[in-house]
């Protein structure tokens, strides 16, 4: 697998390079499969691709603090990123893991490498509901996918020094809840991790085994 660890200077950019590694792996004639990381230099709140505005964020609070509210183009609901949480985005090929193209096989492949690169630094770290990882409970880690013909987005959150009252100021409580949340409110259900983004970044590269560097040839593509 390949590497880029690169984060863009704005936070549409951002989200557009997800998108576009995505669609440059299904533009070629052989798989390409890349980890991407980043950390979005100011906060911001991210829309799921069905995600109502109205329903799960505080429209008027993110325009006090002069938070942008984007959408990207996985599934899944609202989060809030920014400095303290680190971004990471996989590319995978169905050619070369055929059983991804199960969606429920792609959160289990996709999770089971993610959780044990965590667990090199934090063991007691687990699956919990259908995407998310969590330490006692507690969730910091969320990930979400996009599908296309022949590859697919796996990306998502890792929470380490990030402000967590930022998410109950911009985040209403959300419509659909995995169960082992149990009804608890922002503050007592997200934690951080115990770690530095260093540490997450060489735990990921190793558990993906991503060692060598990516060539992003399609700059071009994203909105400025």
């Amino acid at each position: 697998m390949k590497l880029l660890d690169l984060t863009l200077p704005t936070p549409a950019e951002n989200l557009a390079l997800d998108e576009a590694l995505l669609e440059q792996a299904e533009s070629g004639p052989e798989p390409c499969e890349v980890l991407r990381l980043w950390e979005s230099p100011e906060p911001m709140v991210v829309l799921g691709r069905s995600s109502r505005v109205a329903d799960e964020v505080d429209e008027e609070r993110c325009r006090r603090l002069g938070l942008p509210v984007l959408r990207r183009g996985s599934g899944g609901a609202s989060v809030v990123i920014g400095p303290g949480c680190l971004m990471y985005a996989v590319v995978l090929s169905y050619r070369l893991h055929p059983q991804i193209q199960m969606i429920n096989q792609a959160h289990c492949y996709s999770l089971g490498i993610l959780g044990a690169a965590v667990r090199r630094l934090v063991p007691a770290a687990t699956c919990c509901g259908t995407s998310d990882l969590a330490v006692d409970g507690r969730k910091f880690s969320g990930n979400s996918l996009r599908c296309k013909r022949t590859h697919l987005l796996y990306h998502g959150t890792l929470l380490y020094d990030f402000p967590l009252s930022l998410i109950s100021e911009c985040l209403k409580t959300p419509p659909r809840q995995p169960e082992y949340r149990r009804g608890r409110s922002h503050e007592d259900f997200v934690t951080n991790l115990p770690v530095t983004a260093d540490q997450l970044r060489q735990a990921l590269i190793a558990e993906w085994q991503a060692d060598t560097p990516f060539e992003f040839t399609g700059r071009q593509a994203i909105p400025t």
